[in-house]
């Protein structure tokens, strides 16, 4: 693994910690295969928007959902992503410096995957424009 790939797991798993996302220890190996697989799949950045998208969505949840049922819904999310992309527009419940607040993570790595992922949308929401 590369410099640049370490980096782009920390960032994931800085969400994940700061969030307690793992869940219950039982789930532990179940919940690292499947980010490690989605990691494997999708750009991190994409992933990071993803787990924010997910959080805000289940911020008052009680008890929020997580481990392997939070990565559930958290792929569903790039699942949509993939469609709305062939359609031409990105929505994001979130905007870059809601996202800065919510992890203390530079926005513009996150969401400059949007525009490599799988082609290029031609447009995105104006909550989700780049600052």
């Amino acid at each position: 693994m590369d410099i640049q790939q370490r980096i782009q797991h920390q960032r994931v798993q800085h969400i994940i910690d700061s969030y307690g996302l793992m869940g219950a220890a039982s789930e532990a190996d179940g919940f690292d295969t499947y980010v490690n697989d989605l990691l494997n799949q999708y750009p991190s950045g994409l992933l990071e928007l993803a787990l924010v998208e997910t959080l805000s969505k289940n911020w008052l949840a009680i008890p929020m959902q997580k481990g392997v049922a939070f990565l559930a819904a958290a792929h569903e999310c790039i699942k949509l992503w993939q469609e709305e992309i062939a359609s031409g527009s990105v929505s994001l419940g979130f905007t870059p410096a809601q996202f800065a607040n919510i992890t203390g993570l530079d926005p513009q790595i996150a969401f400059s995957s949007l525009a490599t992922f799988p082609e290029s949308p031609s447009t995105l929401s104006s909550q989700a424009a780049i600052d």
